[in-house]
């Protein structure tokens, strides 16, 4: 039916990773794929907990991340992740251990991701109350060889999630006829 694979979600908060990664994961569950989401917030929850914002924390985190990746996709599960992972070296790492990799950033700029900030957390970092604020107070290498940028900021997000699925029938991820 398909192989297993790790579909990374990358970008700052508030890009549309949960949101992006929840609609390939509902879409693959409905074509019957054996598939499992890890969100970065979720994982921090149970799987890093006790983890602080120290880039040695964060890289934790996201190594965690993709070994738990690694054996769903070395056992012939999709595995959909959706965390910030904001380094480039850590994700190179994980990209290396995981046989199929798809990188998908998400882009957006902070004056965007500003103004959809519902919690108020970006007003906030660029006011100096957060500490350790990603793509503020510290920094996010954004990918360079991404195998797909979605612009969130102006792309719709069924245009968004057509090219991600595309992009995995393209590459002969999952099926032609899904």
């Amino acid at each position: 039916m398909h192989k297993g694979f790790a579909l990374w979600f990358t970008g700052l908060s508030g890009s549309g990773k949960s949101t992006l990664s929840e609609r390939i994961h509902k879409r693959l569950v409905r074509a019957g794929a054996r598939v499992e989401l890890l969100d970065g917030d979720e994982v921090r929850t149970h799987l890093s907990k006790g983890l602080g914002f120290s880039k040695e924390d964060r890289d934790t985190n996201v190594r965690r991340i993709g070994f738990v990746a690694e054996l769903l996709a070395r056992n012939g599960v999709i595995a959909i992740t959706a965390a910030i992972s904001p380094y480039k070296e850590t994700r190179d790492i994980v990209r290396s251990r995981i046989g199929e990799f798809v990188e998908i950033f998400m882009d957006c700029p902070i004056s965007v991701l500003a103004e959809r900030d519902v919690k108020g957390l970006y007003k906030k970092a660029l006011a100096g109350e957060i500490p350790h604020f990603t793509g503020v107070s510290d920094p996010y290498e954004p990918p360079v060889n991404p195998e797909l940028r979605v612009d969130s900021s102006s792309e719709k997000i069924a245009v968004s999630e057509e090219r991600v699925w595309q992009l995995l029938k393209d590459r002969g991820l999952i099926p032609l006829s899904w």
